[in-house]
């Protein structure tokens, strides 16, 4: 036990050697990885796995630490490097169809295409949803987050992981459904919210009391964000 404490403390002074920036630029590379694969895969069978394979390495790991430092079973240390490359032919194997998912996106200009494009898109899925719903006289208010953060109404609503479409907004707006009263809230184009309560704007602002709760609504988001 001694020769493990010290050899921790050993692998702490030589982390103290390193320059901060360094150390600070890793983990934030690192962090972002971790953090753009879970939130690629989740929601799909992948991230359960995912989470395991990353705390089986972790736990062996610090287990292949103790034994060869602590008993000096140096041969595992080979055991363990072939049992590393075995784990990453598996993974490809079962994340199969997250990693040609990934790759459809850069082929289809995922990491290329613009912002601007991104919004283009939501924009006419936007547009054609509500002009079916207006033809069927049906009512719909869709809040569009800007700079402002929208997070406290977001919370008052149910979060909805999919990207934005027409038919999800006809389906979430068709009157019976479970999400069709109240607002729905737009991150990007994917992020969803639906029966999301919004501040109603007061009666004596402009159109009074002749407005209907709706557009009360509306006006009262657009006045105290820059949302549309």
């Amino acid at each position: 036990m001694d020769t493990l404490i010290e050899q921790i403390h050993l692998y702490f002074i030589r982390v103290a050697d390193y320059p901060l920036y360094k150390i600070v630029t890793e983990l934030i590379v690192i962090g972002l990885v971790v953090y753009w694969i879970v939130d690629f895969l989740e929601g799909t069978r992948g991230e359960r796995l995912f989470r395991a394979v990353i705390f089986i390495l972790i736990v062996g790991f610090l287990v292949m630490k103790l034994l060869v430092g602590q008993f000096q079973f140096e041969r595992l240390q080979y055991l363990y490097n072939g049992f590393l490359i075995g784990v990453l032919i598996i993974a490809v194997a079962a994340f199969q169809p997250e990693v040609r998912r990934a790759l459809m996106r850069i082929g289809q200009s995922h990491f290329w295409s613009s912002a601007s494009q991104q919004l283009s898109r939501t924009v006419e899925e936007l547009v054609a949803a509500v002009t079916v719903l207006s033809e069927a006289r049906i009512g719909a208010i869709i809040v569009i987050e800007r700079r402002v953060a929208l997070g406290e109404f977001i919370e008052t609503g149910v979060r909805i992981d999919a990207k934005v479409t027409s038919e999800l907004i006809k389906t979430i707006f068709q009157p019976g459904t479970a999400l069709h009263d109240m607002a729905v809230v737009i991150r990007g184009d994917r992020r969803i919210a639906a029966r999301v309560q919004l501040p109603l704007a007061e009666d004596g602002g402009i159109g009074g009391a002749s407005l209907g709760s709706r557009h009360r609504a509306a006006l009262g988001i657009t006045t105290g964000s820059d949302a549309i």
